[in-house]
């Protein structure tokens, strides 16, 4: 298997009109012919625990069973009851479950699948993943230019995603934001289009599609397929003329195999078997109706039930009939046929899963997905224009009514302690603005990461970059300035720019927290509650700072979470405070911070005769 991190290429053929294979002369290193994927006796287990914390109990549920089949260039359709077996298996040929629950082999032409399968195979999601707040030209153009390589010459790219564009009947639509279930749906999908994956993996690509659009998706599919493309689906209860565009059909329920093989013969199949069909049925409904152990489709030797209850009745008499069904096609000739094909596809490959399948590879350089993913993010700021006012117009008036409390404030020793205050308020508020809901980019970079979007260090310092200039920069020098003329804060230009650069630094500390919890593989709301718990413990630990000595060692130990060091953190402070033009400060008023006394005249900050004893 490769190890390597150079982006491994699926081969694949493109047809023409005497439908004779031509190869693709695009990659010099094509060696073989249509990409064949075959999977051979997978299984796939599920680790579930339950029970209290401390005392679970860990057992292993097998979802899929034994499942063997040969998915060919062409439309190849997986249909099934929905007991989730068909979006597994989907999930499970693409990659995108956990590989340690998985046995068997999947192999594509023959050898295994290359680690960065992911990458080199296209997937769409059942609930999209577009970014609802650029257009859907943008969503497009974002694909191509992260996921093509730069070898591909602009025009090329524009060419490809007005062709992908036109054929999805997007082009009239290109700039309008995809707001809509349906639009949201079609755009995804152009969005793998275009890249021209030789396997495409789509789960349930016409959910919230009307009928109409169904038949446009169905046939670019189609169009796709024939070109040499092996699409593989997932679809549920599709109407005749969309099922007869199928080439191969897989039924499966309960984890295992009802039916594998040419989606044409499957009605044959069922009925050579006994099953009744009537010929006004949809062949769809009759096979699920096999499946389900429908009254329309029972065998003529069926014997009459037993009085139960209903449930367990209906429960039991489906687990039977699809015992019955899969024991039936393990039987048959299609399955005799399908093993002898697998069998020579496998030979002497045996395949090795590994964690090597988890690599991500990207063809496009670091400062390349850098640039996309900071456009990406001011473009969608745009969106939100007016949330953005609303936002400036609360943080003027919270940085007058802050002001307003601290305007007293006096050039003289007496004010030592207020300023601490409005210091504390300065880092309570760029620790607010920071927790911002991250789940939006969490969700997107999931997908878009394990697709070769991005690197993770890329999705990184793009959002963060992205988050300093309109979102943490502008907000703080506004309400710092505001804050410190309504104060009567009297300092030249080096005290107020330094006071600004320490809170800088801290907004963009605050900032990187949640992108740094985002970049990993953390549930949606994970980033959100860690940055509460953690801004919670740091202002509590910088009050405890400045009432050192009055509280018992242990329960001081919250002053090391802080952003810096203890002793760092209180040279901060009285830096802060110089800068803001304290020229000397009484021992009663240092009293409150004791280890600020020997700290300011070691240092030289104040003179000594500045620090003198209150009278008792």
């Amino acid at each position: 298997m490769s190890s390597n991190n150079d982006p491994v290429v699926i081969p694949m053929i493109e047809r023409i009109s005497s439908d004779l294979p031509v190869m693709d002369t695009r990659d010099p290193e094509t060696l073989t012919g249509e990409a064949v994927l075959s999977f051979h006796n997978i299984s796939y287990g599920e680790t579930v625990q339950s029970g209290f914390p401390f005392c679970k109990e860990t057992c292993v549920i097998e979802r899929l069973s034994n499942i063997s089949g040969i998915m060919k260039p062409g439309l190849n359709a997986i249909m099934g009851p929905q007991d989730g077996s068909r979006s597994l298996l989907l999930d499970v040929l693409a990659a995108r479950k956990d590989p340690r629950g998985l046995t068997g082999d999947i192999l594509i032409n023959g050898k295994p699948r290359p680690a960065n399968f992911k990458c080199t195979s296209g997937y769409v999601p059942q609930n999209d993943m577009v970014m609802h707040t650029v257009s859907v030209r943008e969503n497009v153009e974002f694909s191509a230019a992260l996921r093509l390589p730069t070898s591909i010459t602009r025009d090329e790219k524009r060419s490809r995603i007005n062709e992908v564009l036109g054929l999805l009947h997007l082009d009239e639509e290109s700039n309008v934001k995809p707001r809509s279930k349906e639009l949201r749906k079609r755009t995804s999908i152009a969005m793998e289009l275009v890249i021209e994956h030789p396997i495409l993996f789509l789960d349930d690509p016409t959910t919230d599609l009307d009928l109409g659009t169904t038949t446009d998706v169905i046939s670019v599919l189609k169009k796709m397929s024939m070109r040499g493309r092996t699409i593989i689906f997932s679809i549920n209860q599709p109407p005749y003329f969309i099922f007869r565009c199928f080439d191969s059909l897989t039924l499966v329920a309960s984890g295992k195999v009802m039916f594998h093989g040419p989606a044409q013969e499957a009605l044959e199949y069922f009925t050579s078997a006994g099953y009744n069909y009537d010929s006004h049925l949809n062949p769809v409904d009759f096979f699920l109706d096999i499946i389900n152990g429908g009254f329309s489709a029972i065998l003529d030797t069926e014997e009459g039930g037993q009085k139960a209850d209903k449930y367990k009745e209906i429960s039991e008499r489906q687990h039977q009939v699809t015992e019955k069904l899969a024991h039936m096609y393990a039987q048959s000739f299609l399955y005799r046929v399908m093993r002898i094909e697998l069998d020579l596809l496998l030979g002497e490959q045996k395949a090795k899963r590994s964690s090597a399948l988890e690599e991500i590879t990207c063809v496009t350089p670091f400062w390349h997905q850098l640039w996309w993913i900071t456009s990406r993010s001011f473009t969608s700021f745009q969106c939100f224009s007016w949330v953005i006012m609303i936002q400036a117009i609360f943080l003027v008036m919270l940085a007058v009514f802050v002001g307003t409390i601290f305007n007293f404030l006096q050039d003289d020793c007496s004010e030592v302690n207020r300023r601490v205050g409005l210091l504390f308020s300065l880092t309570v508020f760029q620790c607010i603005i920071s927790m911002t809901p991250w789940e939006l980019f969490v969700i997107y970079r999931e997908h878009e990461h394990t697709s070769g979007y991005y690197k993770v260090a890329s999705y990184f310092f793009g959002k963060l970059l992205a988050e300093l200039l309109p979102r943490r920069l502008l907000p703080s020098i506004i309400f710092t300035a505001i804050v410190f003329s309504i104060a009567g804060i009297i300092t030249d230009a080096k005290g107020f720019l330094t006071t600004l650069f320490t809170i800088m630094m801290l907004a963009y500390s605050a900032s990187s927290l949640p992108l740094s919890i985002g970049a990993g593989r953390n549930p949606v709301a994970v980033p959100t509650l860690l940055m509460m718990i953690y801004f919670g413990l740091m202002l509590v630990s910088v009050n405890c700072v400045f009432l050192r000595g009055k509280f018992s060692s242990w329960s001081l130990l919250n002053m090391y979470v802080s952003f810096c060091p203890r002793h760092r953190q209180q040279g901060l402070v009285i830096k802060l405070i110089m800068f803001m033009g304290v020229p000397s400060m009484s021992f009663h008023e240092l009293s409150v911070i004791p280890p600020l006394v020997t700290y300011l005249i070691e240092n030289g900050h104040i003179p000594k005769f500045c620090v003198y004893p209150v009278a008792s």
